[in-house]
């Protein structure tokens, strides 16, 4: 049922005015919270689109270079750009272990979202930037090969982990941290990135583990 409006300020007990309840306070107020949260998530996905900037043949001729520079510059893209992230784990995964964040710019957005989250985080690093005994996992670059560690103690076999980076594209990078992962016997839950070029279909190289982005370029 809907009632008329009351006066404002004047919402009767267990009822959620909202503006998706056109006819006034709607009894449903789960109803009114989701499309609430629908709102939210897509004023704040449309935020972050506005600040990645392109920037093309950079850092090669024929390449258009994704930008998030303009956001990180923003507190209210940052912290839209957290929450939509958070959400989405909350929503999927409700028990975590870890986050795990690739470096570098993994390293930007992972410790914020383990800390909102109430979880740990951990490095995986460049080779040669980590003290200790390490794991690693080489893999393979246009230009060459590189490779991926992590210290050898940063998971216990069966701990639950969630991957971070801010950019999917061909997929290399993000599959050697899936097979660090698995050196460890962690169990990962997904692989989590701002941007994805979905046209350089690094999602099917990173099977079967699952992707999930929030933006996405073709």
């Amino acid at each position: 049922r809907f009632f008329s409006p009351p006066p404002p300020g004047m919402v009767p007990p267990g009822l959620v005015a909202s503006p998706s309840c056109v006819s006034g306070p709607c009894r449903v107020p789960r109803a009114c919270v989701l499309g609430q949260a629908s709102g939210m998530s897509a004023a704040g996905l449309q935020l972050l689109r506005e600040r990645v900037r392109a920037f093309p043949d950079f850092p090669a001729p024929g390449v258009l270079f994704r930008d998030i520079t303009p956001l990180l510059k923003d507190p209210e893209a940052f912290r839209a750009a957290i929450d939509l992230l958070e959400a989405h784990v909350k929503d999927k995964h409700p028990q975590v272990d870890f986050i795990a964040g690739l470096d570098s710019r993994g390293f930007l957005f992972g410790p914020v979202l383990a800390q909102r989250l109430g979880v740990g985080f951990v490095m995986i690093r460049k080779k040669g930037k980590l003290p200790g005994r390490t794991e690693s996992v080489s893999y393979t670059l246009e230009y060459g090969k590189a490779e991926l560690e992590v210290q050898s103690d940063s998971l216990k076999p069966g701990q639950k982990v969630i991957l971070i980076d801010d950019l999917l594209a061909t997929g290399g990078t993000m599959r050697a941290a899936c097979e660090l992962m698995s050196k460890l016997k962690a169990e990962i839950l997904d692989c989590v990135v701002l941007i994805e070029l979905t046209f350089l279909k690094g999602a099917e190289l990173v099977k079967p583990f699952p992707v999930h982005s929030l933006l996405q370029y073709d």
